[in-house]
């Protein structure tokens, strides 16, 4: 079981540097909560513990991405399986941070077209993605970060993604 956590864990697995497409907007794709002009430093700051907790998964970095984390929160993923079964594992970020371990594989996640809606100190990052696990495609699915603005900046507090192993486009 750890190993299938560990596997939906690293579907977060590198820097969004690795993103395709344009940069991160307001979504078109969300209802607008309440329609507020971002100037690129607010998409920046609510993308940057998001880029760096995907690094942190890519360096197999549990410290570099607990730094990114608000202390009460969680990972939750529902993997879909090819049968058309689910199942729902949620993950407390002592159990989730468990899972990153040091190890030979390569992780690279590319999500595409991000889309961010923020009011205020709340925030959250909606993006498809693929997986790629030793520079081949893994499984695909979408990353959906919640994050709230604290004195030290923002910070996730929840991380909740799908995942299959169909269906994936191919990049």
């Amino acid at each position: 079981m750890i190993k299938a956590i560990l596997a939906g864990a690293m579907l977060l697995g590198a820097p969004a540097l690795a993103q395709d497409g344009p940069p991160p907007k307001i979504s078109d794709k969300l209802p607008p909560a309440n329609p507020i002009p971002y100037a690129p430093a607010d998409v920046d700051a609510v993308m940057a513990p998001v880029n760096a907790a995907l690094a942190g998964i890519a360096a197999h970095d549990a410290s570099a991405i607990q730094a990114q984390l608000a202390a009460d929160g969680g990972a939750t993923v529902v993997i879909e399986n090819a049968d058309g079964t689910t199942k729902t594992e949620h993950l407390a970020w002592p159990q989730f941070l468990a899972g990153i371990k040091p190890g030979d594989d390569s992780y690279q996640e590319r999500l595409s077209d991000p889309a961010i809606e923020s009011d205020g100190h709340v925030a959250l990052v909606w993006s498809p993605y693929v997986f790629y696990l030793n520079g081949k495609p893994h499984h695909c699915g979408t990353d959906h970060f919640d994050l709230v603005k604290q004195a030290d900046g923002w910070k996730i507090v929840n991380i909740t993604w799908s995942q299959r192993t169909t269906g994936c486009a191919a990049e």
